[in-house]
């Protein structure tokens, strides 16, 4: 056990784990209400096969290649789900479901021939969020930025091919820094726990959840020697279950229409 805390790894990972809670969160409650919750999943995975499918090609892990390549299969990963909620909104959820397959496995595919295939699943899927360094941070700070000025801007306006393609653009960039897995568990799990909360004040409690768990998380995984991802995962789950039973009923029930007997 590890009682003392890198702080140089810490303090960037921790940032990392802000960025990617500031789109996350209030995409993660139009998500949840539009009933399209494995569509993080799905743009995840879809991302991260144009991750491996560059680094196939030769490119560098962290070279432009491999960044357009990402954002370019996550866009038509996008592209795609806004046409088929347009045309095929009855079967949505299950082509989401059909393209996650698809993407893991192409990826598997693709890493079968690689020695160290495993290693680099596992870093998709889990994340690496406490090698995370200042210079990937200052790309999607800027990103971060972007994204959310246009949610702000756009609020409810916010429909079909943009929503999908901004979509891409966070998951794209927030899966290389902290993985599948906390990509998803950013998404849905503040969400999930702030649902009894007024609009007003949900944003902020399910940002307030977030960081309380990541902050937890990295300081336990670097006591324990465990690792982060797959146990920040956990801790936004269990305070995201407290923060929901504690929390008072403050939303409005719907008014009934009709006459009482």
């Amino acid at each position: 056990m590890n009682m003392a805390l890198d702080w140089s790894l810490l303090l960037p990972a921790f940032i990392a784990g802000l960025l990617v809670l500031a789109t996350h969160v209030p995409l993660g409650i139009r998500v949840l209400s539009r009933g399209i919750v494995f569509i993080d999943l799905a743009i995840a995975q879809i991302a991260g096969l144009g991750v491996i499918a560059a680094g196939s090609l030769g490119f560098e892990p962290q070279g432009w290649g491999v960044q357009v390549s990402a954002i370019t299969a996550a866009l038509l990963g996008a592209a795609l789900f806004s046409w088929t909620e347009k045309y095929w909104p009855e079967v949505q959820e299950a082509t989401i479901g059909i393209l996650f397959v698809l993407a893991a496995s192409s990826s598997v595919l693709l890493l079968a021939g690689d020695p160290h295939g495993g290693d680099h699943m596992q870093d998709l899927l889990a994340g690496q969020i406490l090698w995370v360094n200042p210079a990937q941070l200052w790309p999607v700070g800027l990103l971060t930025i972007l994204l959310v000025t246009i949610l702000l801007w756009r609020r409810e306006r916010l429909g079909g091919l943009a929503f999908y393609g901004l979509f891409a653009c966070a998951v794209t960039a927030s899966v290389q820094l902290v993985g599948v897995y906390l990509v998803f568990a950013s998404l849905i799990l503040p969400a999930m726990a702030t649902r009894k909360f007024t609009s007003v004040r949900r944003t902020p409690a399910a940002l307030l959840l977030g960081a309380l768990s990541y902050a937890c998380g990295l300081a336990m995984a670097s006591w324990l020697d465990l690792p982060p991802g797959p146990l920040i995962v956990w801790l936004l789950a269990l305070l995201g279950l407290v923060l929901y039973a504690l929390s008072p009923n403050t939303r409005k029930a719907p008014i009934k229409s009709g006459v009482a007997a």
